[in-house]
């Protein structure tokens, strides 16, 4: 049976989102949820940055990086996303952050809906 990776890290950061999107609702841009997460991680004392840059590599060379969104704890991508819905697309680019970041739990934030959306991603073995 799997073991649910970071399961209370995992729950709490969904409860924070939960928060956010009750307080603001829907129809920010992701910048702005992504700030007021940035509060509640701190209010919380959760150790989180945003829009850390990441080197993605292929042959042990920079090929290219790209920007997370937050990642919690620096075991937890999160991926904000302000869309009608999570779609295999935002799944599948998840799974390539967590790949080229080797982490291992990622988790997308839908807050374009009247209710959060959430998606949690965890990279393949």
């Amino acid at each position: 049976m799997n073991e649910f990776l970071y399961k209370e890290l995992s729950y709490k950061i969904i409860g924070l989102a939960m928060e956010v999107h009750r307080e603001l609702g829907s129809g920010f841009l992701e910048k702005v949820y992504e700030n007021a997460l940035m509060v509640l991680f701190e209010e919380n004392n959760i150790k989180a940055k945003q829009q850390e840059n990441i080197k993605v590599k292929f042959r042990n060379k920079v090929i290219g990086d790209y920007i997370a969104d937050i990642i919690v704890n620096d075991l937890i991508i999160l991926e904000l996303k302000c869309c009608k819905k999570i779609d295999t697309v935002h799944k599948a680019q998840l799974a390539n952050y967590l790949k080229a970041t080797n982490k291992k739990v990622g988790i997308i934030l839908n807050f374009g809906k009247n209710s959060l959306e959430v998606e949690r991603v965890v990279k393949s073995v």
